[in-house]
């Protein structure tokens, strides 16, 4: 099982893999917007924002989000660094219901070139 610090280490890494993106997938990242994860297996969210292709994680808090981000993950540790690595495919994970994600109608349009 993935701890804490290897979770917050894969949300750095994607955050550095956003900020790299060309295309339709920097496009789709160019928001500003709350963002949470929760990690299901760990019991804790993080919580930041999406802004400017990055993300800014500001807290990790027990529990699910305290408040509704206007972009909500949801999976286990273990899924969030696959998907980091490479290893698993978000739109396979998304599909197979192991993640989780949640956006009003207009951002989901714009993420759905990550899929």
């Amino acid at each position: 099982m993935a701890t804490i610090e290897e979770c917050r280490e894969a949300l750095d890494r994607l955050s550095d893999n956003l900020a790299r993106a060309e295309g339709d997938v920097r496009g789709a990242t160019a928001l500003d917007r709350s963002l949470s994860c929760h990690i299901t297996d760990l019991d804790r969210t993080f919580t930041g924002r999406l802004d400017g292709g990055r993300i800014r994680v500001g807290a990790v808090a027990p529990g699910p989000p305290p408040t509704k981000a206007e972009i909500r993950l949801a999976m286990s540790g273990d899924d969030l660094v696959a998907l980091v690595a490479g290893e698993l495919k978000f739109a396979k994970a998304w599909a197979s219901g192991r993640v989780r994600l949640e956006a009003g109608f207009r951002d989901l349009l714009r993420l759905k070139s990550l899929l």
